[in-house]
């Protein structure tokens, strides 16, 4: 029998939450629509101003039909504006999904809903089953496997892209936001083409600064220093960070930790933690797992950790946890954007 009571309580479905779920459903439309905005270079083609469906499937070398009505639902979701007459324009997130504007996120929809992470996320199930990630058994090897094979490069170049779009805005929030003082040498671990450690160069100027990564990344950092005009003050520097790290007054780490599991995360901090002078102190940029039930961008990352990298986003608890399994402390704990945090870490 149905009450009042067991109504108020969520226990029996109505009209609205099936309404509602079918709406996280969508999500997958939701997606895949942006997906074909990004493929099809929609948000390029209307940078200059609104035009038709049929203009823009011109220039998209599309069907003018399946255009608009790819154009009508991405209307719905706000990333275009409908001005009447079949004719359409961008909003302030349609830019976004424009190549090479500031903070696009075009690359991360293409690699998001592409071939190379949209079936491995398909299995999600057996990632939970397994505790393992998917790549494997969609791709027939690990996603950065795959990314490395010739007839890949396309896909590689939008994941780097993608990581860069990410990057740029976790970076300006975390240079306005860190402290830096007592700090005159940098590491920037598994940094990648050093964008971090240069943006902090260039805002401190008495710095000097390090990168520190595989032999095939370094010399990309060492070419956006000489960019930059900072390679005075920079150096590049192969390594292993699960062997050993330089010595710095500070370490950064940003999106590192959520690539591995906890052995994997806690040797990195640990050799972080044994290279660090007295005083040293780290800096974690990453995905903080918040209260649960709360809309959450971490959680919905950890599902795509889990699938295709078989990495995992964290609370604080366990990242705490870690910090003093490994020699640091957590001070200070802010937003940087996109999602992210900084954790500043104090050795002890």
């Amino acid at each position: 029998m149905v009450t009042e009571a067991t109504q108020a309580s969520g226990e029996v479905p109505g009209p609205a939450d099936a309404a509602a779920l079918m709406d996280v459903i969508l999500g997958l439309v939701r997606v895949q629509v942006l997906h074909g905005i990004a493929a099809l270079q929609v948000a390029d083609h209307l940078a200059d101003g609104a035009r038709t469906a049929e203009e823009v499937a011109e220039r998209a070398g599309s069907q003018p039909r399946a255009t608009y009505r790819l154009m009508r639902a991405a209307a719905s979701l706000g990333v275009l504006s409908y001005e009447g007459n079949r004719r359409f324009g961008l909003t302030a997130r349609g830019h976004l999904l424009r190549a090479g504007v500031p903070g696009s996120l075009r690359s991360f929809v293409l690699v998001q809903a592409g071939p190379a992470q949209w079936p491995a996320m398909g299995m999600l199930p057996d990632a939970v089953r397994q505790g393992t990630s998917q790549a494997k058994a969609a791709l027939g090897v690990d996603i950065f496997d795959y990314l490395a094979q010739p007839e890949h490069a396309e896909e590689a170049g939008q994941f780097s892209e993608a990581m860069a779009g990410l990057s740029s805005l976790q970076i300006a929030g975390a240079v306005a936001a860190a402290d830096m003082t007592g700090v005159s040498t940098v590491v920037d671990v598994g940094g990648a083409d050093g964008q971090f450690v240069l943006e902090l160069l260039t805002a401190n100027p008495g710095m000097r600064g390090q990168v520190l990564d595989l032999p095939h990344a370094v010399e990309a950092a060492r070419q956006e220093a000489d960019k930059r005009g900072l390679s005075a003050r920079f150096s590049a520097v192969a390594g292993d960070f699960f062997e050993k790290v330089p010595t710095a007054d500070l370490y950064l780490l940003k999106t590192v930790l959520h690539d591995w599991d906890d052995e994997r995360a806690l040797t990195i901090l640990r050799n972080c933690r044994a290279a660090a002078p007295d005083g040293g102190r780290t800096l974690v940029v990453e995905a903080v797992v918040g209260e649960i039930g709360e809309p959450d961008f971490a959680v919905l990352s950890d599902m795509g950790m889990l699938c295709v990298t078989g990495g995992i986003e964290r609370d604080l608890a366990e990242y705490d946890a870690m910090f003093a399994a490994s020699g640091w402390r957590r001070g200070k704990t802010y937003p940087v954007g996109a999602g992210y945090s900084g954790l500043e870490l104090h050795a002890v």
